[in-house]
């Protein structure tokens, strides 16, 4: 059976902001089974799932709230009006600087999903590009994981090669059935920008992103290697060289015209 193909709904904020029912109802004249928020753009997230379930959308996933060790209760009682077992945490480069900032980070991640785990949620972390440099000759992720095993991960396969220096599905297969969830985002591997810069509250070395099928990620490959813990693979375009919507929908026609993923069209 294929997978459900998701879009995380961060590559609409700029539409979002404008008029947040009308993207959700055009994500789902698209043909996407499911979304995946990253705000509620004044929604009550009760009011969120009942226009998405109107509109024949799934969730399986959120990245709202963003698991912190001050605010696992909010993250926890949105999860449940939601009706969601998993809630998300994230880091930036500097939380994974080098080995000690690493064994911060862990010690951190672990104390959360000990907390959470205990109310039957679980964590679930989503990367960029920082944690897959390599300290002594080890990607830093595969560090961080074995200091930290409760933690499952939600695998961006594009910022996984590191701008292509990584391949990614061995960076796929390195964290097993740990993986939960995938984002797919495609474009060119190689790095066009040296100089660090942030791009609407994240961090990137100004990759230049496409819609699915049109770069240099091995989307199929990828697919086939997920490992059976995937329930879900989600659409992500931090930006694009196509208009988002546009791209999006060539995003969809792509996993889906290629029997890659299940779609509702």
């Amino acid at each position: 059976m294929l997978r459900p193909v998701a879009v995380q709904l961060y590559s609409l904020r700029e539409q979002a902001e404008k008029d947040f029912v009308a993207v959700l109802k055009k994500v789902a004249d698209i043909g996407y089974k499911a979304v995946e928020p990253a705000g509620f753009w004044n929604l009550r997230p009760s009011e969120f799932k009942k226009i998405i379930a109107d509109l024949g959308l799934e969730m399986y996933s959120s990245h709202s709230p963003w698991a912190r060790p001050n605010n696992l209760g909010e993250c926890m009682e949105i999860a449940s009006i939601l009706g969601l077992d998993k809630i998300v945490c994230g880091y930036g480069p500097e939380e994974f600087r080098d080995m000690d900032a690493i064994k911060r980070t862990a010690e951190q991640t672990s104390k959360m999903a000990e907390i959470v785990g205990k109310q039957g949620f679980t964590l679930f972390q989503h990367n960029h590009y920082w944690e897959f440099d390599r300290l002594d000759g080890r990607i830093k992720y595969d560090i961080y994981a074995e200091l930290c095993p409760e933690v499952k991960f939600e695998i961006d396969s594009f910022w996984s090669t590191n701008f292509g220096a990584e391949d990614p599905v061995a960076m796929l297969k390195l964290f097993g059935d740990r993986v939960i969830l995938l984002h797919m985002k495609d474009g060119s591997l190689k790095r066009t920008d040296d100089g660090l810069r942030i791009v609407n509250g994240i961090y990137d070395n100004k990759a230049d992103l496409r819609p699915l099928g049109t770069g240099d990620l091995p989307i199929a490959e990828l697919i086939a290697a997920a490992p059976a813990t995937v329930g879900s693979v989600v659409v992500e375009l931090d930006y694009c060289n196509t208009e988002m919507v546009k791209a999006l929908e060539i995003s969809y026609q792509f996993v889906t015209s290629s029997g890659l993923l299940a779609g509702n069209k």
